[in-house]
């Protein structure tokens, strides 16, 4: 079955069980918990606590989608025939409260174990064929926190009727799922295994998991489905591996033209890294020193130190792109933006060479190179483990150990992930809105005011450049903002000066700031101006600035606040810094007072 047979098999069987078609989301998430889009569900975590209503944004309390997502555990492992950073996860979900659970129900309200259970068997044999005597099945055997899940285990003996040698009690760690974050809904799960591949995971979610680590009975249990796609693919065509698969055969062709004498380990790993960067350039991701930029950086450096390594001339970021394109583009339009994605490709590969340059002087100052010394080497200069062999004598590196290296980089791992839980300047998260985080009232009616500054430097930078500007990021602390944003060159003092004045002019002027929560079509035809990494629920919040009586609208966009009531209450705007990003992408830093 071709992977696009497969894609419409299984929109159209759960769209025939009252499931709405939502899109992938972006793979950087709206949940600051998590670092990248993860899971299938990820997208649809406030409809599970019941923050959002499935039934007005999507027409059914059941949806289904193929949600494109990255995993940043298997990077070191990818090059092997299985491992991938990015990957599709198909998935079918109910988010309650549960009406029928009936297995031949079609309706829109939530269903459950049964309808679950029954649905996934049905789709593995009768629309994929799949013979029963190749499938078992896992279910969660319980433990000191959760209970064995009898209900499912009973399902599949009793009314499915699979033989009971054929139904398996798992642990924790392979059948209880999530939350993503350190809250939310979770849940034990039930696996089905083809010829001892899983390749369907049906999560109950029944439980939700507060901050304290105590495990609650959900108040509206839901459904959460995942398939990995490649996966699937891959036995549906009997290939060997996930790149023999359709999805990868093109992108392998490819390589094997340009650098046809590596081995099959290195095709894959370019094969896996190129892929994946460009979905997450397309997304508004951008290489950088922490967080998700630190993830990409991470994958084209590597890429590009292979190719130092095995002496691969070619360009593959403008050779791959364009076939990646090919296979993709009509699924996930967000990647035909190919100029923008190669842009970000270039300016990166400058940064790398420039690093490689700097980096062989430093490493001519060792005598010998430990694990700690190549982390460092790693850290200052981007200079990847397997490149610092390349580059450094033999004599200097006889004693450096992976392991090693592996110990300093888990390390720095583990402080950039407590720094992401608390990058607002360091400060504790005592207060949190949603969007903004501080640590007391002081603060957080700072990085309130500097809520309303980002978006009065946003309609400021595009009354002076045109629309043809677009915000690609931002954070803020107390202490400062940080706004990035499309512009193919740097801003001149005289510009620089002029937005400055913009926003400080309309800050001046005292205007009053305010929402109105609308359809988000409305929204849309009065201008409102959306950050494209987000997405928006029907109802959206529209935060203007100044009316009619102020002299008309300076900003209006979509954002769930919050703001200062008036434009006044910011004090004065300072640009700091303006700066490359990568290319085509400039950042400003500013501070208020």
């Amino acid at each position: 079955m071709q992977s696009k047979d497969l894609r419409k098999h299984f929109f159209n069987f759960f769209h025939s069980k009252g499931h709405a078609r939502v899109a992938s989301s972006s793979l950087m998430p709206d949940d600051p918990s998590v670092l990248l889009t993860t899971a299938g569900m990820q997208q649809f975590k406030k409809y599970y606590t019941g923050e959002l209503d499935a039934l007005e944004d999507f027409g059914s309390q059941r949806t289904v989608s193929i949600q494109k997502c990255f995993r940043t555990s298997d990077i070191e492992e990818v090059g092997d025939k299985t491992h991938l950073t990015m990957f599709e996860m198909m998935g079918n979900f109910s988010f309650g409260p549960v009406g029928s659970d009936e297995p031949e129900d079609d309706g829109k309200e939530g269903y459950f174990k049964r309808a679950a259970i029954h649905a996934g068997y049905q789709f593995m044999t009768e629309i994929l064929g799949i013979n029963p005597d190749r499938m078992y099945v896992t279910v969660f055997g319980g433990d000191a926190e959760t209970p064995f899940d009898e209900e499912a285990y009973a399902i599949w003996r009793d009314e499915i009727k699979m033989p009971e040698d054929k139904i398996r009690k798992g642990p924790r760690e392979d059948n209880f799922w999530g939350p993503t974050g350190e809250e939310g809904p979770c849940g034990p799960c039930t696996e089905i295994y083809v010829d001892d591949v899983e390749v369907w995971n049906i999560v109950f979610n029944e439980f939700f998991k507060d901050k304290s680590g105590m495990y609650h009975k959900a108040e509206r249990p839901g459904i959460d489905t995942g398939m990995g796609f490649e996966r699937l693919s891959v036995m549906l065509e009997g290939v060997d591996n996930v790149f023999e698969s359709e999805i990868f055969h093109p992108i392998m062709v490819k390589i094997n033209e340009i650098a046809p004498t590596v081995d099959d380990t290195v095709k894959r790993v370019f094969a896996d890294h190129l892929r994946a960067s460009t979905f997450l350039i397309a997304d508004g991701i951008v290489p950088a020193n922490k967080e998700a930029g630190y993830v990409l950086r991470r994958l084209l450096r590597r890429v590009m130190a292979y190719q130092i390594k095995y002496d691969v001339h070619a360009d593959l970021f403008a050779e791959m792109v364009p076939v990646v394109k090919e296979i993709f583009g009509e699924i996930y339009p967000e990647i035909n933006d190919t100029k923008r994605i190669l842009d970000v490709f270039e300016g990166e590969r400058v940064k790398f060479h420039e690093a490689v340059a700097r980096g062989m002087k430093e490493i001519e100052k060792f005598e010998t190179i430990s694990g700690k010394d190549a982390f460092y080497l790693y850290e200052s200069f981007g200079l990847p483990f397997e490149l610092i062999l390349e580059l450094a004598p033999q004599s200097a590196t006889e004693n450096l150990k992976k392991e090693e290296f592996d110990e300093y980089f888990e390390k720095h791992q583990e402080v950039s992930r407590a720094g992401a839980g608390s990058k607002f300047g360091g400060h504790g998260l005592i207060l949190d809105t949603g969007e903004l985080k501080a640590g007391n009232e002081e603060e957080m009616k700072k990085v309130i005011g500097f809520h309303t500054a980002t978006h009065l430097l946003n309609w400021a930078l595009r009354h002076e450049f045109g629309d043809e500007v677009h915000q690609m990021g931002s954070d803020i602390n107390p202490e400062r903002l940080r706004f990035d944003f499309s512009f193919p060159r740097k801003m001149t003092p005289e510009e620089i000066q002029k937005v400055e004045n913009l926003v400080n002019d309309k800050i001046d002027a005292n205007l009053p700031v305010y929402f109105e929560e609308m359809p988000k079509e409305d929204a849309e035809k009065l201008g409102a101006v959306a950050f494209f990494k987000h997405k928006y629920p029907s109802m959206v919040k529209v935060y203007s600035i100044g009316s009619e009586a102020s002299g008309g609208v300076v900003s209006r966009e979509f954002c769930g606040g919050p703001h200062v009531e008036y434009t006044g209450q910011i004090g004065s705007f300072k640009i700091t810094k303006e700066e490359a990003v990568s290319a085509g992408v400039r950042r400003i830093r500013a501070t208020i007072g």
